[in-house]
Protein backbone atom coordinates (compact mmCIF):
# COMPACT_ATOMS: atom_id res chain seq x y z
CA UNK A 1 0.00 0.00 0.00
CA UNK A 2 2.91 2.48 1.00
CA UNK A 3 4.57 1.50 -2.07
CA UNK A 4 1.88 2.06 -4.02
CA UNK A 5 1.23 5.34 -2.80
CA UNK A 6 4.76 6.45 -2.94
CA UNK A 7 4.72 5.34 -6.78
CA UNK A 8 2.03 7.47 -7.14
CA UNK A 9 3.32 10.33 -5.54
CA UNK A 10 6.35 10.10 -7.91
CA UNK A 11 4.57 10.01 -11.28
CA UNK A 12 2.66 12.89 -10.10
CA UNK A 13 5.85 14.56 -9.56
CA UNK A 14 7.03 13.51 -13.03
CA UNK A 15 4.11 14.63 -15.01
CA UNK A 16 4.08 18.08 -12.93
CA UNK A 17 7.97 18.70 -13.88
CA UNK A 18 6.85 16.97 -17.83
CA UNK A 19 3.54 19.57 -18.20
CA UNK A 20 5.99 22.29 -17.50
CA UNK A 21 8.70 21.62 -19.72
CA UNK A 22 6.22 21.25 -22.34
CA UNK A 23 4.34 24.74 -21.22
CA UNK A 24 8.08 26.48 -21.67
CA UNK A 25 8.23 24.80 -25.03
CA UNK A 26 4.86 25.79 -26.31
CA UNK A 27 5.26 28.89 -25.11
CA UNK A 28 5.02 30.38 -28.83
CA UNK A 29 2.02 28.71 -29.13
CA UNK A 30 0.25 28.44 -25.89
CA UNK A 31 0.48 32.36 -24.65
CA UNK A 32 -0.65 34.12 -27.35
CA UNK A 33 -3.62 31.37 -26.90
CA UNK A 34 -4.32 31.95 -23.01
CA UNK A 35 -4.35 35.73 -23.53
CA UNK A 36 -6.51 35.64 -25.70
CA UNK A 37 -8.88 33.32 -23.98
CA UNK A 38 -8.77 35.90 -20.81
CA UNK A 39 -9.19 38.75 -23.25
CA UNK A 40 -12.34 37.20 -24.63
CA UNK A 41 -13.59 36.63 -20.66
CA UNK A 42 -12.91 40.31 -19.76
CA UNK A 43 -14.78 41.85 -23.47
CA UNK A 44 -17.42 39.60 -23.61
CA UNK A 45 -20.15 41.51 -21.76
CA UNK A 46 -19.25 44.45 -24.21
CA UNK A 47 -19.44 42.00 -27.23
CA UNK A 48 -22.85 40.86 -25.74
CA UNK A 49 -24.30 44.05 -25.75
CA UNK A 50 -22.90 45.58 -28.88
CA UNK A 51 -24.67 42.18 -30.57
CA UNK A 52 -27.84 43.42 -29.50
CA UNK A 53 -27.88 46.69 -31.46
CA UNK A 54 -25.57 45.36 -34.36
CA UNK A 55 -24.34 42.75 -36.37
CA UNK A 56 -22.30 39.36 -35.49
CA UNK A 57 -19.39 40.63 -37.57
CA UNK A 58 -19.32 44.36 -36.65
CA UNK A 59 -19.86 43.73 -32.91
CA UNK A 60 -16.82 41.64 -32.99
CA UNK A 61 -14.83 44.53 -34.72
CA UNK A 62 -15.83 47.15 -32.80
CA UNK A 63 -15.27 44.72 -29.53
CA UNK A 64 -12.29 44.66 -30.83
CA UNK A 65 -10.80 48.19 -31.66
CA UNK A 66 -12.30 48.87 -28.42
CA UNK A 67 -9.63 46.16 -26.61
CA UNK A 68 -7.10 47.45 -28.90
CA UNK A 69 -7.21 50.96 -27.69
CA UNK A 70 -6.83 49.75 -24.19
CA UNK A 71 -4.30 47.87 -24.40
CA UNK A 72 -2.15 50.22 -26.65
CA UNK A 73 -2.65 53.18 -23.89
CA UNK A 74 -1.30 50.99 -21.43
CA UNK A 75 1.60 49.59 -23.24
CA UNK A 76 1.96 53.30 -24.72
CA UNK A 77 2.08 54.19 -20.73
CA UNK A 78 5.32 52.50 -19.70
CA UNK A 79 6.59 52.82 -23.05
CA UNK A 80 6.61 56.36 -22.66
CA UNK A 81 7.34 56.42 -18.89
CA UNK A 82 10.11 54.28 -19.51
CA UNK A 83 11.47 56.54 -22.58
CA UNK A 84 11.50 59.87 -20.29
CA UNK A 85 13.06 57.69 -17.68
CA UNK A 86 16.10 57.00 -20.30
CA UNK A 87 16.63 60.17 -21.61
CA UNK A 88 16.95 61.90 -18.00
CA UNK A 89 19.57 58.91 -17.52
CA UNK A 90 21.61 60.22 -20.98
CA UNK A 91 21.75 64.24 -20.08
CA UNK A 92 22.76 62.54 -16.46
CA UNK A 93 25.26 60.00 -16.58
CA UNK A 94 27.85 62.24 -14.64
CA UNK A 95 25.36 62.61 -12.30
CA UNK A 96 25.39 58.66 -11.72
CA UNK A 97 29.09 58.23 -11.88
CA UNK A 98 29.41 60.29 -9.19
CA UNK A 99 27.13 58.37 -6.95
CA UNK A 100 28.74 55.33 -8.03
CA UNK A 101 32.28 56.84 -7.28
CA UNK A 102 30.81 57.76 -3.91
CA UNK A 103 29.26 54.04 -3.12
CA UNK A 104 32.60 52.44 -3.77
CA UNK A 105 34.87 54.12 -2.07
CA UNK A 106 32.21 54.00 0.89
CA UNK A 107 32.77 50.14 0.53
CA UNK A 108 36.56 50.09 -0.06
CA UNK A 109 36.71 52.55 3.47
CA UNK A 110 34.69 49.28 5.12
CA UNK A 111 36.93 46.50 3.78
CA UNK A 112 35.11 45.81 0.59
CA UNK A 113 38.35 45.33 -1.83
CA UNK A 114 36.07 43.48 -4.69
CA UNK A 115 34.29 47.22 -5.46
CA UNK A 116 37.56 48.26 -6.91
CA UNK A 117 37.39 45.34 -9.20
CA UNK A 118 33.73 45.97 -10.39
CA UNK A 119 34.52 49.71 -10.91
CA UNK A 120 37.56 48.89 -13.48
CA UNK A 121 34.93 47.56 -15.55
CA UNK A 122 31.44 49.42 -14.63
CA UNK A 123 30.11 51.65 -16.84
CA UNK A 124 26.94 53.69 -16.17
CA UNK A 125 25.96 53.72 -19.49
CA UNK A 126 25.15 49.83 -18.63
CA UNK A 127 21.15 51.30 -16.54
CA UNK A 128 20.92 53.18 -19.65
CA UNK A 129 21.18 49.89 -22.32
CA UNK A 130 18.84 48.21 -19.05
CA UNK A 131 16.42 50.85 -19.98
CA UNK A 132 16.69 50.50 -23.36
CA UNK A 133 16.07 46.74 -23.91
CA UNK A 134 13.27 46.84 -21.42
CA UNK A 135 11.67 49.21 -23.74
CA UNK A 136 12.93 47.16 -27.09
CA UNK A 137 10.85 43.82 -25.09
CA UNK A 138 8.09 46.19 -24.63
CA UNK A 139 7.89 47.12 -28.26
CA UNK A 140 8.27 43.41 -29.39
CA UNK A 141 5.08 42.76 -27.88
CA UNK A 142 3.36 44.11 -30.55
CA UNK A 143 3.27 41.36 -32.69
CA UNK A 144 2.77 38.87 -30.06
CA UNK A 145 -0.52 41.51 -29.76
CA UNK A 146 -1.79 41.25 -33.20
CA UNK A 147 -1.59 37.19 -33.48
CA UNK A 148 -3.69 37.21 -29.28
CA UNK A 149 -6.14 39.49 -31.03
CA UNK A 150 -6.27 37.52 -34.57
CA UNK A 151 -7.43 34.80 -31.69
CA UNK A 152 -9.75 36.86 -30.29
CA UNK A 153 -11.57 37.97 -33.36
CA UNK A 154 -12.06 34.26 -34.18
CA UNK A 155 -12.41 33.20 -30.53
CA UNK A 156 -15.55 35.98 -29.78
CA UNK A 157 -17.22 34.78 -33.32
CA UNK A 158 -17.40 30.96 -31.92
CA UNK A 159 -18.61 31.77 -28.63
CA UNK A 160 -22.11 31.38 -29.02
CA UNK A 161 -21.51 28.21 -31.44
CA UNK A 162 -19.57 26.77 -29.04
CA UNK A 163 -21.66 27.53 -26.17
CA UNK A 164 -24.73 25.75 -28.25
CA UNK A 165 -22.95 22.43 -28.93
CA UNK A 166 -21.61 22.15 -25.42
CA UNK A 167 -25.04 22.03 -23.99
CA UNK A 168 -26.27 19.77 -26.49
CA UNK A 169 -23.54 17.22 -25.21
CA UNK A 170 -24.92 14.01 -24.21
CA UNK A 171 -23.68 13.75 -20.37
CA UNK A 172 -25.43 16.98 -19.34
CA UNK A 173 -23.99 16.96 -15.84
CA UNK A 174 -20.61 17.71 -17.69
CA UNK A 175 -22.34 19.98 -19.83
CA UNK A 176 -24.01 22.06 -17.25
CA UNK A 177 -20.62 21.77 -15.50
CA UNK A 178 -18.36 23.29 -18.39
CA UNK A 179 -21.27 26.06 -18.62
CA UNK A 180 -21.95 26.65 -14.98
CA UNK A 181 -17.63 26.89 -14.52
CA UNK A 182 -16.86 29.07 -17.59
CA UNK A 183 -19.15 31.57 -16.71
CA UNK A 184 -17.91 31.76 -13.11
CA UNK A 185 -14.16 32.28 -14.45
CA UNK A 186 -15.16 34.81 -17.05
CA UNK A 187 -16.98 36.70 -13.86
CA UNK A 188 -14.10 36.62 -11.76
CA UNK A 189 -11.58 37.61 -14.34
CA UNK A 190 -13.98 40.42 -14.98
CA UNK A 191 -13.62 41.31 -11.04
CA UNK A 192 -10.21 40.57 -10.61
CA UNK A 193 -9.07 43.05 -14.06
CA UNK A 194 -11.95 45.65 -12.28
CA UNK A 195 -10.09 45.78 -9.01
CA UNK A 196 -6.54 45.39 -10.65
CA UNK A 197 -7.19 48.45 -12.77
CA UNK A 198 -8.65 51.01 -9.95
CA UNK A 199 -6.07 50.20 -7.93
CA UNK A 200 -3.76 50.76 -10.47
CA UNK A 201 -4.97 53.99 -11.08
CA UNK A 202 -5.01 54.63 -7.25
CA UNK A 203 -1.42 53.92 -7.25
CA UNK A 204 0.15 55.80 -10.38
CA UNK A 205 -2.01 59.03 -8.85
CA UNK A 206 -0.58 58.46 -5.18
CA UNK A 207 2.99 57.95 -6.54
CA UNK A 208 2.86 60.43 -8.73
CA UNK A 209 1.57 63.03 -6.24
CA UNK A 210 4.22 61.74 -3.56
CA UNK A 211 7.55 61.71 -5.81
CA UNK A 212 5.84 65.60 -7.14
CA UNK A 213 5.48 66.88 -3.16
CA UNK A 214 9.10 64.84 -2.58
CA UNK A 215 10.59 66.83 -5.53
CA UNK A 216 11.83 64.39 -7.82
CA UNK A 217 12.21 64.99 -11.57
CA UNK A 218 9.84 63.06 -13.84
CA UNK A 219 7.29 62.86 -11.05
CA UNK A 220 4.78 62.19 -14.49
CA UNK A 221 6.79 59.37 -15.34
CA UNK A 222 7.13 57.69 -12.42
CA UNK A 223 3.06 57.81 -11.68
CA UNK A 224 2.81 55.92 -15.44
CA UNK A 225 4.72 53.69 -14.50
CA UNK A 226 3.50 52.58 -11.16
CA UNK A 227 0.04 52.62 -13.09
CA UNK A 228 1.13 50.37 -15.64
CA UNK A 229 3.63 48.23 -13.86
CA UNK A 230 0.82 47.20 -11.17
CA UNK A 231 -1.06 44.78 -13.45
CA UNK A 232 1.88 42.80 -12.85
CA UNK A 233 1.60 41.20 -9.21
CA UNK A 234 4.52 41.93 -7.08
CA UNK A 235 7.18 42.11 -9.78
CA UNK A 236 5.51 45.14 -10.95
CA UNK A 237 5.16 47.37 -8.02
CA UNK A 238 8.75 45.91 -6.89
CA UNK A 239 10.31 47.66 -10.07
CA UNK A 240 7.79 50.78 -9.95
CA UNK A 241 9.60 51.22 -6.52
CA UNK A 242 13.11 50.72 -7.02
CA UNK A 243 13.42 52.67 -9.77
CA UNK A 244 12.39 56.18 -7.77
CA UNK A 245 14.70 54.77 -5.55
CA UNK A 246 17.72 54.71 -7.48
CA UNK A 247 16.39 57.89 -9.24
CA UNK A 248 16.12 59.87 -5.67
CA UNK A 249 20.18 59.13 -4.99
CA UNK A 250 21.46 60.29 -8.10
CA UNK A 251 19.07 63.69 -8.29
CA UNK A 252 19.98 64.40 -5.24
CA UNK A 253 22.98 62.12 -3.49
CA UNK A 254 20.99 61.95 -0.07
CA UNK A 255 20.36 58.60 0.74
CA UNK A 256 18.21 59.81 3.82
CA UNK A 257 15.71 60.88 0.70
CA UNK A 258 16.37 57.91 -1.19
CA UNK A 259 15.04 55.76 2.10
CA UNK A 260 12.25 57.64 2.41
CA UNK A 261 11.06 57.57 -1.15
CA UNK A 262 12.05 53.58 -0.94
CA UNK A 263 9.83 53.60 2.13
CA UNK A 264 6.74 55.83 1.38
CA UNK A 265 6.31 53.64 -2.09
CA UNK A 266 6.48 50.62 -0.20
CA UNK A 267 3.77 51.84 1.87
CA UNK A 268 1.63 52.53 -1.00
CA UNK A 269 2.24 50.06 -2.46
CA UNK A 270 1.01 48.08 0.52
CA UNK A 271 -1.97 49.44 0.77
CA UNK A 272 -3.03 49.55 -2.40
CA UNK A 273 -1.69 45.70 -3.01
CA UNK A 274 -2.37 44.12 0.00
CA UNK A 275 -4.98 46.05 2.34
CA UNK A 276 -7.80 47.76 -0.10
CA UNK A 277 -7.41 45.41 -2.95
CA UNK A 278 -8.28 42.30 -1.05
CA UNK A 279 -10.48 44.37 0.46
CA UNK A 280 -12.64 45.60 -2.65
CA UNK A 281 -12.82 42.20 -4.01
CA UNK A 282 -13.74 40.79 -1.05
CA UNK A 283 -14.13 36.76 -1.51
CA UNK A 284 -15.36 37.00 -5.34
CA UNK A 285 -11.56 35.52 -5.95
CA UNK A 286 -10.78 33.52 -2.89
CA UNK A 287 -7.23 33.36 -3.74
CA UNK A 288 -4.33 32.72 -1.36
CA UNK A 289 -1.77 35.44 -1.21
CA UNK A 290 0.83 32.81 -1.73
CA UNK A 291 -0.13 30.84 -4.47
CA UNK A 292 -0.57 34.18 -5.94
CA UNK A 293 2.92 34.99 -5.63
CA UNK A 294 3.48 31.05 -6.63
CA UNK A 295 1.55 31.74 -9.24
CA UNK A 296 3.48 34.95 -10.87
CA UNK A 297 6.97 33.55 -10.17
CA UNK A 298 6.09 30.04 -11.71
CA UNK A 299 4.46 31.68 -15.01
CA UNK A 300 7.38 34.47 -15.27
CA UNK A 301 10.01 31.36 -15.41
CA UNK A 302 7.74 29.44 -17.76
CA UNK A 303 6.46 32.36 -19.92
CA UNK A 304 8.75 35.45 -19.16
CA UNK A 305 6.81 38.98 -19.22
CA UNK A 306 3.38 37.74 -20.39
CA UNK A 307 3.53 34.85 -17.72
CA UNK A 308 4.13 37.01 -14.45
CA UNK A 309 0.70 38.62 -16.04
CA UNK A 310 -1.42 36.01 -16.85
CA UNK A 311 -0.51 33.88 -14.44
CA UNK A 312 -2.56 34.44 -11.61
CA UNK A 313 -5.72 34.57 -14.39
CA UNK A 314 -4.49 31.46 -15.11
CA UNK A 315 -4.59 30.64 -11.02
CA UNK A 316 -8.30 31.53 -10.96
CA UNK A 317 -9.80 29.65 -13.75
CA UNK A 318 -8.22 26.76 -12.32
CA UNK A 319 -9.52 27.24 -8.79
CA UNK A 320 -13.02 27.82 -9.95
CA UNK A 321 -13.14 24.68 -11.95
CA UNK A 322 -12.10 22.91 -8.63
CA UNK A 323 -14.83 24.92 -6.74
CA UNK A 324 -17.39 23.60 -9.01
CA UNK A 325 -15.89 19.96 -9.15
CA UNK A 326 -17.30 17.36 -6.33
CA UNK A 327 -13.99 15.69 -6.02
CA UNK A 328 -11.27 18.57 -6.69
CA UNK A 329 -13.41 21.21 -4.47
CA UNK A 330 -10.99 20.26 -1.65
CA UNK A 331 -8.08 22.04 -3.54
CA UNK A 332 -10.44 25.64 -4.30
CA UNK A 333 -10.91 25.11 -0.53
CA UNK A 334 -7.21 24.73 0.45
CA UNK A 335 -5.87 27.31 -1.86
CA UNK A 336 -8.07 29.80 -1.08
CA UNK A 337 -6.83 31.63 1.75
CA UNK A 338 -10.27 31.83 3.34
CA UNK A 339 -11.04 30.09 7.09
CA UNK A 340 -13.22 27.43 6.94
CA UNK A 341 -17.07 28.39 8.14
CA UNK A 342 -17.56 28.16 11.71
CA UNK A 343 -20.08 25.20 12.63
CA UNK A 344 -22.86 25.48 13.83
CA UNK A 345 -23.29 26.17 17.50
CA UNK A 346 -25.39 22.61 19.10
CA UNK A 347 -28.71 24.15 20.43
CA UNK A 348 -29.77 24.35 24.22
CA UNK A 349 -31.35 21.25 25.18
Amino acid sequence: MAGTRATAILIGIIAAIALCAALALAQSVLAPVAFALFVMAIVWPVQRRLQQHLPGLVAVLATLLVTLAVAGSVLSTVVWGLGHVGQWVFANLPRFQSVYEQGTDWLEGHGFVMAGLFADTFDVRWMLRIIQDISGRLNTLASFLIITFVYVLLGLLEVDVLRRQVERLKRTDIAAYLVVATADSARKLQVYMLVRTLMSIATGLVVWAFTLVAGLELATAWGAIAFAMNYIPFIGPFVATLLPTLFAVVQSGSWELAALVFICLNVIQFLTGSYLEPRIAGKALAVSPFMVLLAVFLWSYLWGLPGAFIGVPILIVALTFCAHSTTCRWVADLMSGQPPPEPDAAPLA
